[in-house]
C-alpha cells in the first residue's frame, strides 16, 4: 500500500474529466476526501504484486517452532538454562553436555525423568524446565541458529527414546486434573501467563517432540526413521487403554472454552493438536497419495490430474486497471458524440469489461471504525450474521483519475488450454437423458444411460462424450454400498471397517464432535481480526499477557504486536486442522465427513468464515505482526536488543505474512467443502451477501486464494440475478478460465432447476438422517436389535448359568412368590405379541 503523503495521490485533475459532468460540480469537501482515500486504496490494490507463495502443509521448520513461544515468555529461555545447568553440574563434572557421549547422555536424561517423580511441585517444574531447555537445543553451547536447531531435533529424538513423552502425558493429566490451579484462576480478575507456567512448560516439550520426530529429512539415521514410525503409531493408537492423544487435547479445548479452566495456554493446546492430527493422519501431500490408493482398491479409474501440481502451476489474476474510462461510463456521453468517433465500441467494451468490480461499490471501501449499528448487526458467531452483511454502501463510488496504462497489454497473457478436465456425474447424464427423451419421444427410462433408441444423432453424439468425461468419486461408491447394508443387513452380513488412525480418531471423537465443533468455533471468533470485545466472549490470551501490565509505549507496542500474532497463530491452527479433518474423514468414509460438516454448518462456520473476510484482505496478508529479532530460535543466540522503535520495526521484507495467507485459503478451502454441492448453504452464502465480500479478495494476486473465491463465487452466480452476471464480467471470465468445467452445469445462466427456490431443509434432514443411519449401523450395535439372533432351544435358554447376588438364595422364595405366582399370566396377549 501506498504512503497516503506520497506525492500523486491528491485530489482529481482542475478540469471536468476525472469527475464526468455536473455531478462532479456538486461535489462537497468531504466527497473530495473520501475520493482521496478511495483513490489510495485502488492504487495499493492494483499495484499489489503477484505473491511468490508456496502452499504447503505447514511454513519452514524454524518458523513453526518460533510460533510456539510469544514474546513474552522470552525471559523464560534464560530461566530454563539456569535450571539444567544447575541441575547438570551436580550430575556431571568439568563437561558440557554437547561433550558427552550418547551413552552418558542417556544416562543423564534418565536421572532427569527420575528426579521430574517427586512430590514437591518447585522441584518437579525446575526439573521439567531443564527437560525443556534440552529439547529447545541447549542453545547456550550453540554458535549459531542452525546449531540450535540441529541439536534441538537430535535431543528431541534421544528424549523420546528414553521415555520422556509417556512421562510427561502423566504430568499433563495431573495438571489437567489440578482443581486448585482452575479454582485459583477463576478467582483471579485477570489470568495472566504466571497461571499456565507448568501446563505450557509441558505442553512446549510435547509440541517440540512432536514437531521435530515429524520433520522428515533425507539425512536422517535408520534410528530415527524407527523412531518417527513407532512414535506416530503411539499417538494414533490407543495404548494402555487409553484414549489417542489427540482426543486428550480436544478436551482440553472444551474444558477451555466452558470457562471451567481459563488459564490453560490455548494457543499451545491446538498447536499440538494441529500437528498430532498432521502426524498421525498426514498432510496435504500424503492425502492426495492416499486418494491415489482408495480409488485403485475400489476399481475406480485413476484422477485425470494432480491437484496440488495444477494448482501450483495457475497463475494469478490481475485486477482491471483504473482508467478514465471507468469515470465517463457512468455518463455516458450524447449518442452524436458516440457516432462521430469511430473507436467508441472498442472503448465501450473497455468499459464493460472494467465494470465487474466497479459495480461492486464496496470494493474500494476505506477501513473506518463501525459504528454502533453495524457493531450490533454483525453478530458474535454464535448466531448468523441475519442478512446484514451487505457490505455495499448507499453513495456512489467516485472513480478516480487515470493512474495506470489501459488493460490492453495484458489481454493477451491469457493461458492456452483449460488447467483442469472436465468433470461429469452419473446424476448430470441421466438428467441430461430424461430431458432429452421428454423433448423427442416423450417418456423416460428412469436411470438407464445406455438405451438410446428414438433420439436423433446429436443426442447420442453428446451422451458419448458425456460418458467420456464421466467422473465417479469414492464417495459415490461408499454412499451406495451404504444404501446396500441398509436393504440387505442380513445377506450382506457385518461390514469390515480397517482399523486405521483415522478410524480410530472418529470412533473417539463421535460422542462429543459437537461440543469439539463449537469450541473451535468460538476461539476461532475470539481470535478473528473482525470480532468486537466482548464481556461475554472467551479469553484467549492467558499464555501472552504479562504478570505486570506495560508501563511504557514501547512496551504497549510490543504486547500488541504480540496479541496480534497470537491471534494470527490461532486462526492459522483451527483453520489448518479443521480443513484436515474434513478431507481425511472424507475419504475416511463420505458420511463422516458430513456428520462433521453438518455441525460446523449448525454452529454457524459459513457466516463465520464470511465476518473473517468482511476486512480488508490485502492489509492483513501484508500485515507485519511479527518481532524477528525476538523469535527463536534468533532470541537464543543474540543478546536481546534494548527495546527501541526500530528494533520493533525490523523485521522481515518479505511481500506478505505466510501464516495470514495460509489462514485465508485453508478457511476458503474450508467454507468450499461445505458448501459444495449443497444447494442449502450456497443460499446461505446468496443470503449473508457474500459475493462482495468475497470479490474483495481477489484483490491479493495469489492464485490459489482466487482459485478459491472464483469457485464460491461460480456456486452462486446462478442466484445472483442476470445483473449481477452482466456487471461482474470480467470475474465471469476468470470463472471460465480457473475453475474445473462441468458439462452439464448451468451455472453461467440460472436455467438450471437448481435455481428455483423450495425448501431446502429437506436437504439437510434427508442428509441428517442419512448420517444417523450410518452412526447407529456402524458404532451403536444395540445388543437388543432386531437382527440379533434369538435363541428358541428351551434346554439352552433353562441351562444358561446367570450371575446372581450372594444373598439371593436367602431370598429367592419370597422372589418367587412376587414375581412368578403372584402374576397372572395373559395368555391372549402373550400370543398377540408373537
Amino acid at each position: 500500500m501506498e504512503d497516503p503523503a506520497a506525492p500523486g495521490t491528491g485530489g482529481p485533475p482542475a478540469n471536468g474529466n476525472g469527475n464526468g459532468g455536473g455531478k462532479g460540480k456538486q461535489a462537497a469537501p468531504k466527497g473530495r476526501e473520501a475520493f482521496r482515500s478511495q483513490r489510495r486504496e485502488s492504487e495499493g490494490s492494483v499495484d499489489c504484486p503477484t505473491l511468490e507463495f508456496e502452499y504447503g502443509d505447514a511454513d519452514g521448520h524454524a518458523a513453526e517452532l518460533s510460533e510456539l513461544y510469544s514474546y513474552t515468555e522470552n525471559l523464560e529461555f534464560t530461566n530454563n538454562r539456569r535450571c539444567f545447568e544447575e541441575d547438570f553440574k551436580t550430575q556431571v563434572q568439568g563437561k558440557e553436555w554437547l561433550e558427552l557421549e550418547e551413552d552418558a547422555q542417556k544416562a543423564y536424561i534418565m536421572g532427569l525423568l527420575d528426579r521430574l517423580e517427586v512430590v514437591s511441585r518447585e522441584q518437579r517444574l525446575k526439573v521439567a524446565r531443564a527437560v525443556l531447555y534440552l529439547a529447545q537445543g541447549t542453545f547456550g553451547e550453540c554458535d549459531s541458529e542452525v546449531d540450535v536447531l540441529h541439536w534441538s531435533r537430535y535431543n528431541c529424538f534421544l528424549l523420546y527414546q528414553m521415555g520422556t513423552f509417556s512421562t510427561f502425558l502423566e504430568l499433563l493429566h495431573m495438571e489437567i486434573d489440578n482443581s486448585q490451579a482452575c479454582s485459583s484462576a477463576l478467582r483471579k480478575p485477570a489470568v495472566s501467563i504466571a497461571d499456565s507456567t507448568e501446563l505450557r512448560v509441558l505442553l512446549s516439550v510435547m509440541y517440540l517432540m512432536v514437531e521435530n520426530i515429524r520433520l522428515e529429512r533425507e539425512t536422517d539415521p535408520c534410528g530415527w526413521r524407527t523412531a518417527r514410525e513407532t512414535f506416530r503409531t503411539e499417538l494414533s493408537f490407543s495404548m494402555h487403554n487409553e484414549e489417542p492423544f489427540a482426543l486428550l487435547l480436544f478436551s482440553m479445548v472444551t474444558k477451555f472454552c466452558s470457562g471451567l479452566a481459563p488459564h490453560f495456554p490455548i494457543k499451545k493446546v491446538l498447536l499440538l493438536l494441529w500437528k498430532v492430527v498432521m502426524f498421525t493422519l498426514g498432510g496435504f501431500e500424503h492425502l492426495q497419495t492416499l486418494k491415489v490408493q482408495k480409488r485403485a482398491e475400489l476399481g475406480l479409474p485413476p484422477l485425470a490430474e494432480d491437484s496440488i501440481q495444477v494448482v501450483k502451476s495457475m497463475r494469478a489474476a490481475s485486477p482491471p486497471s483504473y482508467t478514465l474510462d471507468l469515470g465517463e461510463s457512468q455518463l455516458a456521453p450524447p449518442p452524436s458524440k458516440l457516432r462521430g468517433r469511430r473507436g467508441s465500441r472498442r472503448q465501450l467494451l473497455t468499459k464493460q469489461d472494467s465494470l465487474d468490480i466497479y459495480n461492486e461499490r464496496d470494493l474500494f471501501k476505506t477501513e473506518e471504525p463501525a459504528t454502533e449499528e453495524e457493531e450490533e448487526s454483525a453478530g458474535d458467531g454464535e448466531r448468523a450474521l441475519d442478512g446484514e452483511l451487505d457490505l455495499l454502501e448507499q453513495d456512489p463510488l467516485v472513480p478516480p483519475p487515470p493512474s495506470q496504462a489501459p488493460l490492453s497489454a495484458e489481454r493477451v497473457a491469457f493461458p492456452k488450454g483449460l488447467p483442469w478436465a472436465p468433470k461429469v456425474r452419473q446424476k448430470d447424464i441421466e438428467h441430461f437423458l430424461e430431458m432429452s427423451r421428454n423433448k423427442f419421444i416423450g417418456f423416460t427410462l428412469g436411470q438407464d444411460t445406455d438405451t438410446l433408441v428414438g433420439l436423433p444423432r446429436p443426442i447420442h453424439e453428446s451422451v458419448k462424450t458425456l460418458k467420456q468425461h464421466k467422473y465417479i468419486s469414492i464417495a459415490d461408491v461408499q454412499i451406495k454400498n451404504e444404501e446396500e447394508l441398509e436393504k440387505c443387513p442380513m445377506s450382506l452380513g457385518e461390514e469390515v471397517v480397517p482399523e486405521t488412525p483415522c478410524e480410530i480418531l472418529y470412533q473417539g471423537m463421535l460422542y462429543s464432535l459437537p461440543q469439539y465443533m463449537i469450541a473451535l468455533l468460538k476461539i476461532l471468533l475470539a481470535a478473528a481480526p473482525t470480532s468486537k470485545a466482548k464481556t461475554d466472549s472467551i479469553n484467549i490470551l492467558a499464555d501472552v499477557l504479562p504478570e505486570e501490565m506495560p508501563i511504557t509505549v514501547l512496551q504497549s507496542m510490543k504486547l500488541g504486536i504480540d496479541v496480534n500474532r497470537h491471534k494470527e497463530i490461532i486462526v492459522k491452527s483451527i483453520s489448518t486442522l479443521l480443513l484436515l479433518l474434513l478431507k481425511h474423514f472424507k475419504l475416511n468414509h463420505i458420511y463422516q465427513f458430513e456428520y462433521v460438516s453438518q455441525h460446523l454448518v449448525f454452529a454457524n462456520c459459513i457466516p463465520l468464515i464470511l465476518k473473517f473476510f468482511n476486512q480488508n484482505i490485502l492489509s492483513y496478508i501484508t500485515a507485519k505482526n511479527s518481532i524477528s529479532v525476538l523469535d527463536y530460535p534468533c532470541c537464543t543466540i543474540q543478546d536481546l536488543p534494548e527495546l527501541t522503535t526500530e528494533s520493533l520495526e525490523a523485521g522481515d521484507n518479505s511481500q506478505f505474512c505466510w501464516r495470514n495467507l495460509f489462514s485465508c485459503i485453508n478457511l476458503l478451502r474450508l467454507l468450499n467443502k461445505l458448501t459444495k454441492w449443497k444447494h442449502s448453504r450456497t443460499m446461505m452464502l446468496v443470503v449473508f451477501k457474500s459475493a462482495p465480500i468475497l470479490k474483495r479478495a481477489l484483490k491479493v494476486k495469489q492464485a490459489m486464494l482466487q482459485l478459491y473465491v472464483l469457485k464460491l463465487l461460480k456456486l452462486q452466480t446462478k442466484y445472483l440475478g442476470r445483473q449481477w452476471r452482466k456487471s461482474n464480467m470480467k470475474t465471469m471470465s476468470a470463472i471460465y478460465q480457473k475453475v474445473r468445467h462441468r458439462m452439464n452445469d448451468d451455472w453461467a445462466y440460472g436455467n438450471d432447476i437448481d435455481a428455483r427456490p423450495w425448501d431446502f431443509q429437506a436437504e439437510e434432514c434427508t442428509l441428517r438422517a442419512n448420517i444417523e443411519a450410518f452412526n447407529s449401523r456402524r458404532y451403536d450395535r444395540p445388543q437388543d436389535s432386531e437382527f440379533s439372533p434369538v435363541d428358541n432351544c428351551l434346554q439352552s435358554v433353562l441351562g444358561q448359568r446367570l450371575d446372581l447376588p450372594e444373598d439371593f438364595h436367602y431370598s429367592y422364595e419370597l422372589w418367587l412368590e412376587r414375581e412368578v405366582f403372584s402374576q397372572p399370566i395373559c395368555w391372549e396377549e402373550l400370543l398377540q405379541n408373537h
